[in-house]
């Protein structure tokens, strides 16, 4: 098949003329930059905000536009709403910067279907194992004898296909839905999937929220007990994204014990407190280390802290999970430390921890829908 450029599909979008002129999308400067990976085409239109939802039409023929361009497989295109209303002509408004957000009336946030429970499983900051972590709580709810998807959330940093070991596409279902990957018995989506490994995702915030909405909601997950989220580290729009959008069962908060890891930990507390999401607890990840050789310990990052953080903010502590050469091996080895040595301590400590994020999800299905709120 013969490889796509820029050039052309720019070519095929200057046939898509924008609702109410007699320009196209590219005249008018709608169109981000056009990236390309594994003959798949990623970009966003950006359309006023109070036309966005009308003009979704425009968005499905870029879309269309864009696979008539020959070696095109697959596109993915996102709206962005710029923060100027359209003018009186119709055509799109200069870009702006985005206004500061604006308090949002309550509004119900529409599930997945087939899909009981969402949980996030977010950290303050990178490094601290939080996919790791992720991946083996997801097995760990799957020994519990329920059904479990995994969606990678980490758009510019995924690692859930490595450490499930799985590699290849995922294909295409009806219409434009996306049949998840498998392995362990777990339903996968990442955007890992889709790009090349060392591919780098040069995205703006919108782009990320739609591609991480596309994944959510046009994925066939089929029936699930529960969908964990890897979350990217931070507290920025991805977070805020999924908090807006997604009914949250909860959130699973993972730290290392040591104070500045800490101090970020409380901002991913802070942020999801402010916007109501349930907090399901906190887990203390590298707790300790225990010499293969002699059996003694030692406390790295110190130990205890993430556990004195949850006591004394009031939310559950669901357990210490251990710095080991295992966990490690086995998840750069794709086979993750729940399912290759499922007898073992830190395995018994992942089931456990699965257990308790399991009956905090139980105690919180009264609660009512969580509140939007900025301040």
């Amino acid at each position: 098949m013969a490889q796509a450029d820029k050039k052309q599909i720019e070519q095929a979008l200057e046939q898509v003329i924008y609702p109410g002129s007699d320009k196209s999308i590219v005249a008018l400067g709608m169109v981000s930059e056009i990236f390309l990976s594994d003959s798949k085409a990623y970009f966003s239109l950006t359309v006023p905000a109070d036309r966005a939802k009308e003009l979704e039409p425009l968005r499905l023929a870029a879309e269309k536009a864009t696979l008539g361009v020959p070696g095109v497989k697959a596109a993915v295109v996102a709206l962005t709403a710029n923060s100027r209303p359209s003018n009186a002509s119709n055509t799109p408004a200069p870009k702006a910067r985005p206004a500061a957000p604006r308090p949002a009336p309550q509004q119900a946030k529409a599930g997945v279907p087939g899909i009981g429970s969402i949980i996030a499983v977010a950290s303050g900051k990178g490094g601290v194992g939080k996919s790791t972590t992720a991946v083996n709580l997801a097995l760990g709810l799957q020994a519990l004898g329920l059904r479990v998807g995994v969606l990678d959330a980490d758009i510019y940093g995924p690692s859930v296909p490595r450490l499930l070991g799985i590699s290849g596409r995922p294909k295409q279902g009806e219409g434009r839905t996306i049949m998840p990957m498998e392995n362990y018995g777990l339903k996968v989506m990442s955007m890992g999937f889709l790009v090349d490994e060392e591919a780098a995702m040069i995205w703006r915030g919108p782009m990320v929220q739609s591609a991480l909405m596309q994944m959510l909601r046009e994925v066939v997950w089929g029936e699930l007990d529960v969908l964990v989220l890897d979350m990217p580290p931070g507290t920025g729009d991805v977070q805020l994204t999924i908090a807006q959008q997604v009914p949250l069962a909860g959130a699973v908060i993972v730290s290392t014990p040591q104070d500045l890891a800490l101090i970020d930990a409380r901002k991913g507390i802070t942020m999801f407190r402010k916007v109501e999401v349930p907090l399901l607890g906190v887990i203390e990840n590298m707790s300790y280390f225990i010499a293969p050789d002699t059996g003694k310990r030692y406390d790295i990052f110190g130990h205890g802290g993430a556990q004195a953080e949850a006591e004394r903010i009031g939310v559950p502590f669901l357990g210490a999970v251990p710095l080991t050469m295992s966990i490690r091996e086995t998840s750069d080895a794709g086979t993750p430390i729940v399912v290759s040595e499922p007898d073992g301590p830190q395995a018994q400590s992942y089931r456990e921890i699965a257990q308790k994020v399991w009956t905090e999800i139980g105690r919180g299905t009264a609660r009512t829908a969580p509140k939007i709120i900025f301040e």
